[in-house]
């Protein structure tokens, strides 16, 4: 893994305001370091959110993979049929 911008946690302080509008431009994360040490990760919301839709479709995909694995699975007149009896009791 590669830390591109990489600084100490005393700019949270002292330099939010360019920290926050260095993430939102450059949508790249700033890695926050306490005595040298890796710590936190500050990251601009839309590059958060995205990263969570991801994670969330990859668990969906994963999931979806499992199921396949293991005989899970119906025909697609089955499902097909399945939702409109489903709609029709409605």
């Amino acid at each position: 893994m590669e830390y591109g911008n990489i600084r100490p946690s005393s700019d949270l302080r002292n330099k939010y305001a360019e920290m926050s509008k260095l993430c939102k431009e450059s949508r790249e994360p700033i890695y926050i370091t306490v005595n040298g040490r890796g710590d936190t990760v500050l990251l601009g919301i839309t590059e958060y959110n995205q990263m969570i839709s991801e994670l969330e479709l990859l668990r969906t995909l994963a999931e979806a993979d499992d199921d396949v694995a293991n005989g899970r699975v119906t025909s697609l007149r089955e499902s097909f049929s399945s939702i409109r009896n489903t709609l029709e009791r409605e």
